[in-house]
């Protein structure tokens, strides 16, 4: 088994249409003002970006997200990543009752020299320190398209 290589997937059930989950989704330079771990994304093009996060763990994860798939009919966006953490993340919006179910599936390498070696033991904490990020993101979420909802 490769310690440092993690697979993710999370489920988030939202208040709001597809179409308007999909629509935040897709705007990552917007996500630290809903997502407080994302602490920065800064375009360098119109398909890629630098993305600096940080959760619990008080260590950045700095990455290059390029944009792999956008596909609004089919609610799927999907970016390659290279950098702190190699590998792919994708979202898939679809409907769920009233709501949408937005679900996040990631498989990466991490490069970061000391997450590598502290590969072992330290893998319980940092896969806790990837739910308590998607945790507060699904929340973050959640709170921004409600306030949308209210300026309408």
């Amino acid at each position: 088994m490769d310690w440092t290589h993690y697979r993710f997937r999370s489920l988030w059930a939202l208040p709001a249409p597809p179409a308007t989950v999909y629509a935040a989704l897709e705007r990552a330079e917007d996500y630290p003002r809903w997502w407080r771990q994302v602490r920065e994304v800064r375009r360098t093009d119109d398909t890629t970006g630098v993305v600096r996060i940080r959760s619990l763990i008080p260590y950045d994860l700095t990455f290059t997200a390029r944009e792999v798939r956008r596909d609004p009919a089919a609610g799927v966006l999907e970016i390659a990543m290279s950098g702190d953490l190699d590998g792919w993340a994708r979202w898939t919006v679809m409907p769920d009752g009233t709501g949408s179910l937005a679900r996040y599936d990631q498989a990466v390498q991490v490069n970061k020299p000391l997450l590598r070696r502290f590969a072992v033991p330290g893998r319980p904490f940092f896969r806790a320190n990837h739910w308590l990020m998607m945790r507060a993101g699904r929340r973050g979420l959640a709170a921004h398209l409600g306030r949308g909802r209210q300026a309408v």
